[in-house]
């Protein structure tokens, strides 16, 4: 990972105010409850209100990632992960995949171009009743270093103080890092053009019980064409969802499934630091997007992509932002469950609307 030119406390206000709306809006999913339920600790109801925008959650929905749209599948394993995993879904085969695209706001009505984090989630299933779920956004790496530090960030980002952004910057340089990255990397006019990252370190355990640290990206077939905030802002405020669904309904989307396997020197419990270049990469198979569905009564609304429920055959690391994750997902899970009469498809169905 590269050093930043200057140091965090130098930062441009514009860099400093980037990284809040950023992280704000698009990181939320990485949470930090990490089993610390103590009175004078930070819990899940805490962390997961501290995602909300100032007028408050959207009832009904997720905390965040609460834009997005459900798809169904298949991934086609072909059979070169067995050699890391003993997973069932990487042996040799045809798999059923549930999805969601999604963007990385609290605001299910917020303009594509106003979010600049991606994501998708999967949940993969194996014909012994194992389930591998995840949850990927399109960031080369994490804001922050650690739990704690990605808390402070979000208190800070929705605080009043305008300086608060600033001395978190000044506490965590990594920071710096990403405030570059946001403020340069390109946009796309589909997600089926993004690459998506896990970004976290979990461990694979093959059939003799040997691990192995790893992370995986889902690497996009379409041909990948960069435009400016701008230009999408032009193409309207639901394109992306409009987009996929045309461009699937044509023909099914394909990204390669790469497996990422750490050498013994990588930070496995930093999601802040990238891995060097050249590190093993083995590609086991391909997930096919084959049909959309508005997530109204598509087949994601009610899945919980938890990045904890792993088959046999994987298993969490010394990461501790799964477990975190997982404690802020069940909350959000929680919430939303219990307002389904504020969800847009209970109005319609109490109207008489048609599905």
């Amino acid at each position: 990972m590269p050093e930043p030119s200057r140091s965090p406390s130098h930062l441009p206000f514009g860099s400093l105010a980037l990284i809040a709306v950023v992280v704000a809006a698009g990181a939320g999913a990485f949470a930090y409850t990490a089993g610390l339920l103590s009175p004078n600790r930070l819990t899940p109801t805490r962390l997961v209100d501290s995602l909300a925008p100032t007028g408050g959650p959207a009832l009904g929905y997720r905390r965040n990632h609460a834009k997005g749209i459900c798809f169904t599948g298949v991934f086609e394993s072909n059979g070169r992960g067995a050699e890391l995993s003993r997973a069932r879904v990487l042996a040799a085969g045809q798999y059923p995949v549930l999805g969601r695209f999604n963007l990385g706001t609290p605001d299910p009505n917020a303009p594509d171009a106003t979010v600049r984090v991606r994501g998708v989630g999967l949940q993969l299933s194996a014909p012994n009743g194992a389930v591998w779920r995840t949850a990927m956004i399109d960031l080369p790496f994490f804001p922050v270093s650690t739990p704690a530090a990605f808390y402070e960030l979000q208190v800070a980002s929705h605080g009043t103080d305008p300086g608060a952004v600033r001395v978190v910057a000044a506490r965590h340089p990594e920071l710096a890092v990403f405030g570059a990255w946001a403020g340069s990397a390109p946009w796309t006019a589909s997600y089926a053009e993004e690459a998506y990252n896990s970004l976290n370190s979990f461990l694979f355990v093959d059939g003799s019980g040997t691990e192995r640290a790893v992370r995986w990206s889902l690497l996009p077939e379409a041909q990948v064409t960069q435009i400016t905030q701008a230009e999408l802002t032009a193409l309207g405020p639901d394109h992306l969802a409009q987009e996929i669904t045309r461009r699937v309904a044509g023909g099914p989307q394909r990204w390669r499934l790469v497996v990422t396997v750490a050498d013994p020197s990588d930070p496995t419990a930093d999601p802040s630091k990238a891995w060097p270049a050249g590190r093993r990469s083995v590609e086991v198979g391909t997930l096919v997007v084959q049909r959309i569905e508005a997530e109204r009564d598509g087949p994601c609304r009610d899945i919980n992509f938890d990045p904890t429920i792993l088959p046999d055959g994987m298993r969490v690391s010394d990461d501790p932002f799964p477990a975190a994750r997982s404690a802020a997902y069940a909350r959000s899970y929680d919430l939303r469950s219990s307002e389904t009469s504020h969800y847009p498809y209970h109005q319609q169905a109490a109207a008489g609307t048609s599905r």
